[in-house]
């Protein structure tokens, strides 16, 4: 091989550790300055480090990711990357979880059409997976919702003394910005309170 070895790991949010991924490319002796790592959704490619990488690879050039889904999660965009990669750049890409996904093997017709049918079923799987966990996501929400969990900020407590009040501020013997003073809320905060209230004795 005459060209560089790079290595790309990538994991969703800034609490997640990609230190598994980094052993792999060690042990790879990929060399340090050639690791890009980026902390960000595999939703596109517009990720930066990923992009200086790919500024960089030339020709001949190796390129190992520890899974299809390190590369991104977006099936229409991961085919488009890897023609990119492996087409107009002419780099080889090692997919280490998947030793079929190895562009320096079976370079014959037979060999590239057997890669490219395992790129796309993994890329699918790739993106549905993504879709289920945004709809598991969605569904425990709902779930969350229709049990009276709250999301957001914590509602501020009113007071026991908040109906007299409220009866006092309607009858307008204060302001309501002393009768929220007085619950210890802010004045929006007092006035739905009120407002609700009100409905209530309406019904």
């Amino acid at each position: 091989m005459t060209g560089n070895i790079y290595g790309y790991v990538r994991v969703s949010t800034a609490e997640q550790n990609h230190d598994r991924q980094l052993v792999a490319m060690r042990a790879l002796e990929v060399p340090e300055k050639n690791i890009y790592s980026d902390k960000q959704s595999g939703k596109d490619f517009q990720r930066p480090n990923y992009l200086k990488m790919v500024k960089k690879l030339r020709r001949d050039d190796m390129l190992y990711i520890k899974s299809i889904d390190r590369l991104g999660r977006n099936y229409e965009e991961i085919l488009e990357q890897w023609r990119v990669l492996t087409k107009e750049k002419g780099i080889d890409i090692v997919v280490l979880d998947m030793p079929l996904l190895d562009t320096r093997r079976d370079k014959d017709l037979l060999g590239s059409f057997l890669s490219d049918i395992v790129l796309q079923v993994l890329s699918f799987v790739a993106e549905n997976e993504r879709v289920n966990i945004r709809a598991r996501q969605a569904e425990g929400i709902a779930a969350a919702k229709a049990r009276g969990v709250h999301f957001g900020p914590q509602a501020r407590a009113l007071p026991e003394s908040f109906p007299a009040l409220y009866q006092a501020w309607r009858e307008k013997k204060i302001s309501l910005r002393k009768a929220a003073e007085a619950c210890g809320v802010p004045k929006s905060t007092f006035y739905d309170a009120a407002q609700r209230m009100k409905s209530r004795d309406n019904m």
